[in-house]
């Protein structure tokens, strides 16, 4: 069981080069600009502001490392999908992540969020093949639930139910920043995840 009060930011990094070795088992949180990553983290963490919330989209250009209870890493991607960055910067972004996954690191499970509100976008999709085409094991957390009334919330969980068919089963988890709703559930099953991977390596 994890101690998530034993919870402490680690360290930024702006390209690959600077990654640090990978030792513990590695919870990747992806996803486009101000979808709630960083609400999302400090949620799951009991903390307010652990995770840095941007006030402008497209301003988290690093990789943030996050040491939990000296047994797992969340690591927190840049966000994606947001136009108003030069090009330059997108492909620096671009790089880096992608210098990220193909690294020889402990690739315990991707946290892939998406707007409940809204359908995938194009760059959603891509993200979802990508980790689909390398075996990268992953969930979906539809944030923003809140947003919704319980009729839009069925038919917007149909739609990422059919969406997400042709992907062996993905654990799809509404969730609420605000309310809380679906915090147990993606908690408990991270740590499932966890402990798989912990006893994966020692065999």
């Amino acid at each position: 069981m994890l101690n998530l009060n034993n919870a402490a930011y680690e360290a930024s990094y702006g390209t690959a080069k600077q990654l640090p070795e990978s030792i513990l088992p590695e919870i990747i949180f992806s996803g486009r600009s101000n979808v709630g990553k960083s609400s999302l983290i400090n949620k799951l963490l009991n903390r307010k502001a652990l995770a840095r919330v941007s006030a402008t989209p497209g301003k988290t250009a690093t990789i943030n490392f996050f040491d939990i209870d000296g047994k797992a890493k969340f690591v927190d991607l840049p966000g994606y999908g947001y136009a108003k960055v030069s090009h330059s910067e997108k492909q620096r972004w671009a790089d880096l992540v992608e210098g990220y996954f193909a690294g020889d690191r402990k690739y315990c499970v991707v946290v892939q969020i998406i707007d409940m509100r809204h359908d995938p976008t194009e760059q959603d999709l891509t993200m979802i093949d990508f980790l689909s085409h390398n075996r990268l094991p992953f969930i979906v957390v539809l944030t923003k639930k809140d947003k919704l009334n319980k009729t839009q919330q069925q038919k917007q969980m149909n739609l990422f139910s059919e969406i997400f068919s042709d992907f062996d089963s993905v654990p799809v988890f509404p969730f609420s920043a605000l309310k809380g709703d679906g915090k147990e559930e993606i908690l408990s099953y991270l740590e499932s995840k966890i402990d798989e991977y912990s006893i994966e390596e020692e065999m």
